[in-house]
Parts: C-alpha cells; structure tokens; sequence
C-alpha cells in the first residue's frame, strides 16, 4: 500500500504478550485529513496499521483502534483456528495463566453445543468448544478455552476457580462481548461488518 502524504502517525503502541501465530505486536494510528469519517486497519509485518480521520479525539481515537482490532482478530480466528491449533493456543494458555497444570487430553471445536460456548469433561480430560465461537476475537476464543482449562483444576464455579480466571487480564471483556452476542441474538437485524467502518 503506497504511503500517503496526508497522513500523520499519531502513537506507536506495544501490546502485550501473544500466542504463538498472532503476528502483530504493535499498533501504530496513522491519522488523515483527507479521511472524513472512514476507519481502517491492516497487518503490516508486526504491526498493525489503524487509519483514522485526522480530527478524532484521543478518546475516539482509542475506541476506534480497540473496534478494529477486534474486527482483525475475529477474522483472523475464522481463517487460522483449526483443532490442532485450538490445541496449541491450549497449551500454551496453560503454560501462561495456569502454570501448566492444566493439559487436555483433547481439544476440539464441536456443532452441536448451542447453548453453551464450551464444555469440558474432566474425567476424559476432554475440551470442546461451540463453532459459534469461530470468528470471534481471539481475546475471546481465549477467555472461554481457558474457562474450560481451569475446569480440569476445579470443577465447579466456585471462589477457587474465579481466583484463577484472575490470572487473564480480559477476562471482564471477555465475559462482557459474549453477554453483548447473546443480547444481540435477540435484535432482528445487524448490519453486515465491512472492511472499513465509519465514525459516528
């Protein structure tokens, strides 16, 4: 994508730790006066580029980049997360939060769970994620596959298994996107997601 000359790079911003095949590790916002009210994003290398309108506040700003990222993820989920991989991203979230102690005997994505995103029988050490996750963040897909892994600890849902769900630092947004899909299930129409969005 050719440079353009309108634009002006407002921050450069590191993001935290992430597993293995997410490429990107920083956001740089680049903002555009010939931008009216259209909002971008992209890959480059690793990091990941946000367009803006040049006349957005810092607070629109921030907002907008943590909507495109999302939008990123999600379709990044939907190309990349196959079962070996989701077994992968288990591993290594065991590792992460929960020292390790929690190691599935299987991983998998299933069809027939549409009332619940995930499931996990203890006594096979098996885990079993809802395809209706597929193209969800990854933040997302994360906080509930890591739900399950602590089931392999504790049960139930008691103080104990909250205290480790503690550990993941998106576990109230996570919580707080899926409450967000379910309440949106019920509206009679979405808009369809596009490559760029607008500002309000």
């Amino acid at each position: 994508m050719p440079a353009d000359p309108a634009h002006h790079v407002s921050r450069s911003q590191p993001l935290g730790s992430q597993p293995h095949g997410v490429r990107a590790s920083a956001v740089e916002v680049r903002r555009s006066a010939r931008r009216r009210r259209t909002v971008s994003a992209y890959r480059e290398g690793n990091r990941t580029i946000v367009l803006i309108p040049a006349r957005m506040s810092a607070a629109e700003e921030q907002r907008w980049v943590t909507v495109m990222l999302d939008k990123l993820a999600a379709q990044e989920s939907k190309r990349m997360l196959g079962d070996a991989e989701l077994a992968e991203r288990a591993e290594w979230l065991s590792t992460q939060y929960l020292g390790g102690r929690a190691a599935p005997d299987s991983v998998r994505w299933v069809t027939n769970q549409n009332t619940r995103w995930g499931s996990c029988t203890p006594a096979e050490g098996s885990i079993r994620l809802s395809h209706r996750l597929q193209g969800m963040p990854e933040y997302v897909i994360d906080y509930v596959l890591l739900h399950e892994l602590a089931h392999l600890l504790v049960p139930g849902h008691g103080p104990r298994f909250w205290k480790l769900l503690d550990a993941y630092p998106r576990t109230e947004r996570a919580r707080g996107y899926l409450e967000g899909v379910v309440a949106a299930g019920r509206l009679p129409h979405l808009p369809a997601a596009r490559d760029e969005e607008h500002a309000q």
